[in-house]
């Protein structure tokens, strides 16, 4: 196999991209990074995080972008959780990514990083790592309405994301 299909084997399940780490753990070298680069079959999207030529798009993409470009150990982040699921109306133009670590790279306009050390409410959904729906709906207590976020908890519990007792406990939290 060539270097390029070791990558795209790799991005094939992580939305079509794949970091520098894990390109250079597959033996490939920063020069042919550079040259799959210039040669059109990998895209920079990011500080280290490349896109292979051929991926095909999912609502998804912009999810999992967001927490490959702020680095490993990142992860979804409140609205952008609720808005991954649409699970009610946030600000599209914002994606929020945590992450332990303190990120000094350059992220694309409209990112909100925050710095969160021992989260214990993080898991994985749709392969992108992500803050879990019921701790993400009360991070937004007080940013969004009311309404919103009991209509993010009934949607939650519609889409099973929540079960009923977790539902009945973040939609009391979030009060009125």
């Amino acid at each position: 196999m060539s270097k390029y299909e070791d990558i795209y084997e790799a991005a094939a399940d992580n939305y079509g991209l794949v970091t520098r780490d894990e390109a250079v753990a597959m033996g490939v070298s920063d020069k042919e990074l550079s040259r799959l680069t210039s040669h059109g079959k990998l895209t920079r999207i990011g500080h280290g995080v490349y896109r292979v030529k051929h991926h095909v798009p999912s609502p998804f993409d912009p999810f999992a972008e967001s927490v490959a470009a702020v680095g490993p150990d990142a992860y979804l982040y409140g609205e952008s959780v609720l808005a991954m699921f649409s699970l009610c109306p946030t600000n599209p133009t914002k994606m929020f990514v945590a992450t332990p670590k303190r990120v000094r790279r350059k992220l694309p306009e409209g990112m909100k990083v925050v710095q969160r050390k021992g989260a214990s409410d993080v898991t994985c959904y749709e392969g992108i790592p992500s803050q879990e729906v019921g701790a993400a709906i009360r991070s937004c207590i007080g940013k969004l309405m009311p309404e919103r976020l009991h209509a993010a908890v009934e949607e939650a519990l519609r889409q099973g994301l929540l079960k009923k007792e977790e539902a009945d406990r973040v939609d009391s939290e979030v009060g009125s």
